[in-house]
């Protein structure tokens, strides 16, 4: 178990992402693993139902000393064929939708027709101060690229992009329906639109495109979040530099997650955008895997440093903690944070 005692409190995770100085060191991370969620709340689920493992994560989050519970809403999602995953997922695998007629065939999944109960049961059991973040079944881009190919995509965009338009609506539509719902229960206190958009050199499509097929509808998103009052957060991996402008002006997201040091480490984006945008996390997922206790430990308390003036930070991962990462890691970075409170 975590050997800090520590009481939630949400408001302190929205300063951040306001740009503000919390009153003391935030955590975040996107979500763990079952290790993690384990060992921090000192216990296994108490059955093998989601509901149980949900309350595992939840004991997890508190006692690791985050303000919030990473959660997904529903069992909303897109079905596609498989996608061959071993050390990488393939972007051109499991397509489904290539033209016309398996547009039409495709069944397209109706968010309505999940159960979002989970958000209420469970905002019940989580203790006072603590909301709750909802993930997505993936993003825009992410599901289109799913159902259509990566490869297939571009040429759709380029020979066939009505057809594009549309998939990308069917997709956008139904996200943004799952987000609309979500976001009215009292127990979410924000939205995690998690799709990733790009590599380590530019944006899967380009610029362009992401502003005609993908970002009107997290625009959308965001408002529905704003419209409650509730921020909204972008994780995404990918180089971003392109349309950084696009995140923070058009879309208008409250933090950014997604960090690599191999495309721009988290305190070189922390010194250009931190007065327009929260910034989550950034200690490097290879650092954390390879590197030592002491030497992360260094680096998480120097980039607390770094935002001590002005805050609009929270210290986490450059991306999530998968089981690769050493537990010892993990808890040097967490740590300093507890540390200083």
């Amino acid at each position: 178990m975590a050997k800090y005692k520590f009481e939630p409190d949400f408001n302190e995770l929205v300063r951040v992402l306001n740009q503000q100085k919390p009153s003391r060191p935030v955590l975040f991370e996107l979500f763990m693993n079952e290790v993690v969620y384990e060992k921090m709340a000192g216990h296994k689920p108490d059955d093998d139902t989601e509901e149980a493992y949900n309350k595992m994560m939840i004991d997890g989050f508190h006692a690791g000393g985050y303000d919030y519970t990473s959660m997904s809403a529903s069992g909303f999602g897109f079905t596609h064929g498989h996608r061959d995953s071993q050390k990488t997922t393939s972007l051109n695998d499991g397509f489904t939708v290539t033209d016309e007629k398996s547009f039409d065939e495709y069944k397209w999944p109706e968010p309505e027709n999940f159960d979002y109960s989970r958000l209420e049961t469970l905002g019940k059991y989580k203790p006072d101060g603590m909301k709750f973040m909802v993930l997505g079944p993936s993003g825009v881009l992410e599901n289109t690229i799913a159902l259509v190919g990566y490869e297939n995509l571009c040429f759709m965009i380029a020979d066939e992009p009505e057809l594009a338009e549309r998939i990308f609506n069917e997709v956008g539509s139904r996200i943004l329906k799952y987000y609309q719902i979500a976001v009215e229960y009292d127990s979410v206190g924000m939205l995690m639109v998690n799709d990733d958009w790009g590599f380590n050199t530019q944006t899967f499509l380009s610029p362009a495109d992401m502003r005609k097929y993908v970002f009107p509808w997290h625009a959308k998103i965001v408002a529905a979040a704003h419209k409650l009052n509730k921020p909204a957060v972008l994780h995404s991996c990918g180089n971003a530099a392109q349309i950084m402008e696009d995140i923070i002006e058009s879309i208008k997201f409250n933090g950014k997650h997604s960090y690599e040091d191999v495309i721009m480490p988290v305190e070189e984006n922390y010194k250009i955008w931190s007065k327009r945008i929260g910034i989550l996390g950034g200690i490097d997922v290879d650092m954390l895997t390879r590197s030592t206790p002491e030497k992360i430990s260094k680096r998480s308390n120097e980039m607390l440093d770094l935002a001590e003036e002005n805050g609009s930070y929270a210290l986490g991962s450059g991306n999530s903690v998968p089981h690769y990462i050493p537990y010892d890691n993990y808890r040097a970075m967490i740590d300093t944070a507890h540390a200083r409170r």
